[in-house]
């Protein structure tokens, strides 16, 4: 599977929209090469880098998804919950609460990296589970999943 943004490269700078510093919308993504026999498809954003890149204590999850359709090859920029396709159910993020919640790091250089998984089936409604839940319910149905690096450092 392949996971890229026009809003920035792997490996690249994501723009000051995306983030606490400007619009905090989320960014366009589209994927391709999905495995036949994938029902449904998750994705998670997570900053493993928190909260200081030289000493890092957790990982911050910004933005949880599942039940994303096969026949959906692309989330917009700027997605919000009324928008997402037919089916798709948010999980929480590390501020407690569902949607995208854009980089905001309080000190350093922070990688975010965008998770996406093909799954082997359709999950049951999780009732807005964390990304530990998330990731318990999808183990043993993972077919293929990649990955988006992101890097954020606030301005002085």
């Amino acid at each position: 599977m392949i996971l890229i943004s026009p809003s920035f490269k792997n490996q690249g700078e994501i723009p000051k929209k995306f983030t606490c510093d400007g619009e905090d919308i989320s960014p366009a993504l589209s994927w391709s090469n999905v495995p036949s026999g994938t029902k449904s498809l998750a994705l998670i954003v997570d900053d493993p880098d928190a909260p200081d890149p030289a000493n890092p204590r957790t990982t911050w999850v910004h933005w949880v998804l599942y039940n994303i359709p096969v026949t959906t090859n692309a989330l917009p920029e700027g997605v919000e919950k009324k928008d997402l396709p037919q089916g798709v159910l948010e999980g929480l993020n590390d501020s407690k609460r569902t949607g995208y919640g854009g980089p905001c790091p309080p000190i350093g250089k922070h990688r975010y990296f965008h998770k996406l998984y093909a799954l082997d089936i359709t999950l049951p409604d999780l009732n807005r589970p964390t990304k530990a839940q998330l990731e318990k319910a999808m183990e043993g149905h993972i077919l293929s999943n990649t990955d988006l690096v992101g890097l954020y450092q606030r301005k002085k």
